[in-house]
């Protein structure tokens, strides 16, 4: 049995972004005039560490591209926050909109500009089984 921490350690714990940087993601050829190599480092500068951004291998929603995957904090999947999936962040004004989201709190804690509603999808059940399987 794994035990979970508790007091502090568990609330203290951030929410956590995920970058799809597979086959489609992150590729000039697919979605051209976008500075896909900056992306992370932009999107890291702009969180100045509120939260950890890290890059995956394709997350299966090709046609969503480019993905960033947005994981509530600890005390955010405690108030009901559960992960939101975001397609499309091909713009600099749309990292700056989801870090100044994560910085006041993220899912379950904060209210995401009215804008990221124009990026958010609903992944699969088999995309989202396949990653948490």
């Amino acid at each position: 049995m794994i035990n979970k921490p508790a007091g502090r350690a568990a609330t203290a714990t951030p929410c956590r972004v995920t970058v799809c940087r597979g086959c489609c993601c992150g590729d000039a050829a697919k979605i051209p005039g976008v500075d896909h190599a900056g992306q992370i480092p932009r999107l890291r500068a702009a969180l100045d560490g509120a939260a950890p951004v890290r890059a995956s291998e394709c997350l299966d929603v090709c046609d969503q591209a480019n993905v960033v995957v947005v994981q509530p904090s600890a005390a955010g999947r405690a108030a009901g926050g559960r992960p939101v999936w975001l397609g499309l962040v091909n713009d600099d004004e749309a990292l700056a909109d989801i870090a100044a989201w994560i910085r006041a709190g993220g899912p379950g804690l904060a209210e995401p500009p009215g804008v990221l509603d124009l990026y958010a999808f609903t992944v699969s059940r088999r995309v989202r089984e396949g990653l948490e399987g």
